[in-house]
């Protein structure tokens, strides 16, 4: 089976702002608090524990404990949620969307690397709890991105009407959609399983937030994931002052965009808004703007004066919805948190948010690339094996990776460069007699040595092309390996749902990830499932 391993800045799939980020380029140094190892974790304990109320705390355990009340709850979860009352106690949180059935497969991979380093970091600090943290994402209202899913190629979509926070919408219909997808995975007891899972998420909870809560708990509860639903009266009062600054001084606009200059030479994740909150309802979820004096709730015609929406937000503070620039400060305010887990394009909005931070004198988070994975079968490694690919062959572009098989395949040397360079030897010979002769005889040679590389060029070009023809069987298994492994030819865990996985491995699926996940190694994980 092939052994190379695969870093994360080899794999070809991150962008250049992450690869910078995680060889710690000095240009972005400035942009986040300290590097995720685990030695760094100690100072970061403590400018935490210095800078964190702990009056909060009480309110958060409260809130979690609301929230439990009619959840299955393991031990573990108990524990953590308890121990959050303490002061030696912190968390690492990761947040996604309430992806139907979890989406893509990165959403197990960002909740295990968030369990797996509290572990490691358990082992390292004793003295300290360290409590992993989902933070669901039940304020969004995209939900054309996340009402569908994907299983063996085919989209699985949930056709309904979405306006106001996928948290609270209702889970009505999706019957229907059961029925649909419990015809394609068939009757297996791994099946028969995923089925249960399924009905007993969102079938039998009311709403998005509820469905996905239990879908987490049911899927790592054992490991004591601690799952937060922020849209709460009690935890944004905590937040009041953070919002009442926004409204009145939107220092974040200013802040925010004076960072982004410092990341103009990479693509920008996110752009700032003069005010960075929304305003809520069931079926509302609109942004706040600051037009004539007044404060509007844009789209709709609602209108406040500065007095009317200060008390508003003192009466209601969950009518205040933060976007993605003030959202991880309100994370930051209500958890005693070390460490925020994500993928490239959250850390690159995070990398936006320091000097923000700083202005509200908020402990930033230290900031950790979540595990990427490929799941493979042992019939897929053998496969691999017997095509002489290795893992990195397998990461490269398609085209590349038939050109570059193509060449090592052939019984004789496509690359016709010594070809070229002895051509470019005989017109320097050519050269020197021009130079000694009439000045339009140069241009001749110059045009001859243009037509006979590109001559040579075409050639070589055609010669590359027959030889496909001839190894176009072995060339297939290799291309059709690659799809198998990298849908769309993009990655696998972008693409397919954990049930197709759920569907050959059952319940033995989310340990054997648990056990290989090393979160704070920067390596593509290659996971040789049965």
């Amino acid at each position: 089976m092939p052994t190379d391993c695969i870093s994360y800045q080899n794999s070809g799939y991150f962008s250049p702002l992450m690869n910078d980020y995680l060889e710690q380029k000095t240009n972005l140094q400035p942009l986040y608090n300290r590097f995720p190892t685990l030695e760094n974790f100690e100072e970061q304990i403590l400018e935490k524990q210095a800078n964190f109320d702990d009056t909060s705390r009480k309110t958060l355990v409260s809130v979690l404990q609301k929230q439990y009340l009619n959840v299955e709850t393991s031990a573990l979860i108990k524990q953590n949620i308890d121990a959050l009352s303490n002061t030696n106690t912190f968390t690492v949180t990761t947040g996604h969307q309430l992806n139907l059935f979890s989406g893509p497969l990165y959403f197990l991979y960002k909740i295990i690397s968030t369990i797996n380093l509290t572990t490691e970091l358990k082992a390292k600090y004793p003295t300290y709890n360290f409590v992993p943290i989902y933070w669901m994402a039940t304020e969004d209202h995209d939900f054309e991105e996340i009402n569908y899913f994907n299983f063996k190629g085919k989209k699985f979509h949930w056709n309904r009407e979405s306006t106001g926070p996928v948290g609270r919408l209702s889970t009505k219909g999706l019957e229907d959609f059961l029925e649909i997808f419990a015809l394609e995975i068939g009757s297996s007891l791994n099946a028969n399983a995923i089925k249960k899972l399924f009905e007993d998420s969102y079938i039998k909870h009311d709403n998005l937030a509820d469905a996905t809560r239990h879908l987490a708990n049911v899927l790592f509860g054992t490991y004591g994931l601690v799952i937060l639903d922020a849209d709460d009266h009690d935890l944004k009062r905590n937040f009041i002052p953070f919002v009442k600054e926004e409204l009145l001084h939107q220092s974040s606009h200013s802040l925010v965009l004076e960072t982004a200059e410092k990341l103009k030479e990479y693509t920008i994740q996110v752009n700032p808004r003069e005010i960075n909150l929304f305003y809520l309802e069931d079926n509302l979820r609109e942004r706040i703007v600051f037009e004539n004096g007044k404060y509007k709730v844009n789209h709709t015609k609602i209108e406040f004066s500065e007095t009317e929406i200060l008390t508003l937000l003192e009466n209601h503070p969950e009518k205040f919805s933060p976007n993605v620039i003030m959202r991880p400060l309100y994370q930051e305010v209500i958890l005693p948190n070390l460490c925020y887990i994500g993928g490239g394009g959250e850390i690159a909005y995070w990398l936006e948010l320091k000097s923000f931070f700083a202005s509200a004198k908020v402990t930033f988070p230290m900031l950790l690339l979540r595990n990427s994975v490929l799941l493979t079968t042992e019939k897929q490694a053998k496969k691999a094996d017997k095509l002489d690919l290795t893992w990195n062959d397998l990461f490269s572009k398609q085209t590349d990776l038939i050109n570059n098989k193509t060449k090592q395949l052939s019984e004789f040397p496509i690359d016709l460069t010594n070809l070229k360079e002895q051509l470019q030897k005989q017109f320097e010979a050519l050269y020197d007699i021009a130079n000694k002769t009439d000045e339009s005889f140069i241009g001749a040679v110059k045009a001859q040595e243009v037509k006979q590389t590109k001559g040579l060029e075409n050639l070589e070009k055609r010669l590359l092309k027959a030889q496909k023809r001839n190894l176009s069987a072995i060339l297939q298994r290799i291309i059709d390996l690659q799809n198998e492994l990298f849908p769309n030819q993009s990655l696998q865990e972008r693409q397919a749902n954990f049930s197709e996985f759920y569907l050959e491995n059952g319940e033995n699926l989310i340990p054997a990830l648990v056990k290989k996940l090393k979160p704070l190694q920067s390596n593509f994980d290659i996971i040789i499932l049965p």
